[in-house]
C-alpha cells in the first residue's frame, strides 16, 4: 500500500465497493456530482415514444440517461434492435428494455462505423439536449436517415473546490464544462476522461494532464487512475 494517500475526485457517484477497493490501494475517493439529468416531461413526446415502441426500429442509445428516460415511459417490451456505447449502457438496455443489442462500440465514431457497416438505412436516436455531433454527422454523411428524439436534459451543478486532487475523473463533456466554470485545472492534477469526446472537452477547457480510458465504464476509469499512480511518480 502506498505510504502517502492520494486523493481522487469523481465527478459522478461511484459504488461503495469501488471506493473501498481504492482505499485498500491507498487512495481516498470523494464523489461530487457536477451535472444532474432529468427526463423531459412532455406528454406528446411520451406518447410518440410509446407508439414507436410498438414498431420494429433500429435505435441508438449513447447514454444510460436516455435508456432510463425511455424505459420509464414504456409499459411493454419495445420491438427494437439497439446500438449503444459502452458496457454499462448495454447492460441498462438489456435489463430495462429487454431489447436485443445489434452492436456496441467504445465511442460515438466507432459506433457510427459499426452502424454503417451493418447497412442500416434509418434509425431512431434517443439522446440528451447536449448530445455531441460526431455520431449524427457521420451517419448523415453516409446517407443514413436519423430521427433524433431528445428525451432528457442535462443541468450543470458546479462546485468551487478550493483544493487540488491527485486526479479528477470525468464521465462526460458536460461535467467538464460544469467543473471548468467554477475551477481552474491545476498542473499537479491528472484528469481522467471516460472517452475521446470527454478528453477533447478537457483539452479545450485547459486541462494540463489528460489520460483517456480505452474502454468506457466507471470501474475502468477509477482503476485506470489507480494503475496510473502505481506506475508513475507525480507531484501532488
Amino acid at each position: 500500500m502506498p505510504k502517502a494517500e492520494r486523493t481522487i475526485l469523481s465527478t459522478r457517484p461511484l459504488p461503495a465497493t469501488l471506493i473501498l477497493e481504492a482505499a485498500a490501494e491507498g487512495f481516498a475517493v470523494n464523489c461530487l456530482s457536477f451535472i444532474e439529468t432529468e427526463a423531459i416531461a412532455d406528454a406528446s413526446l411520451m406518447q410518440r415514444v410509446r407508439f414507436l415502441a410498438t414498431e420494429p426500429h433500429s435505435v441508438i442509445f449513447t447514454s444510460m440517461n436516455a435508456v432510463d428516460a425511455v424505459s420509464s415511459w414504456l409499459k411493454d417490451r419495445p420491438q427494437w434492435s439497439v446500438y449503444c456505447i459502452g458496457h454499462s449502457t448495454r447492460e441498462r438496455v438489456e435489463e430495462e428494455l429487454q431489447a436485443p443489442v445489434a452492436g456496441t462500440a467504445d465511442d460515438a465514431s466507432a459506433l457510427a462505423d459499426r452502424i454503417i457497416a451493418a447497412g442500416e438505412q434509418s434509425l431512431l436516436f434517443f439522446c440528451g439536449d447536449q448530445r455531441r455531433d460526431v455520431l449524427p454527422l457521420k451517419l448523415r454523411e453516409a446517407g443514413i436517415t436519423l430521427d433524433e428524439l431528445t428525451v432528457y436534459r442535462t443541468i450543470a451543478t458546479p462546485h468551487a473546490l478550493g483544493r487540488d486532487y491527485s486526479a479528477v475523473l470525468f464521465f462526460s463533456p458536460s461535467a467538464v464544462q460544469s467543473y471548468a466554470s467554477a475551477n481552474q485545472f491545476s498542473p499537479s492534477t491528472v484528469s481522467f476522461a471516460i472517452g475521446s469526446s470527454t478528453a477533447e472537452a478537457l483539452l479545450q477547457a485547459g486541462a494540463d494532464h489528460i489520460v483517456t480510458a480505452k474502454q468506457p465504464g466507471k470501474e475502468t476509469l477509477l482503476r485506470l487512475a489507480i494503475e496510473h499512480f502505481r506506475n508513475f511518480t507525480t507531484t501532488e
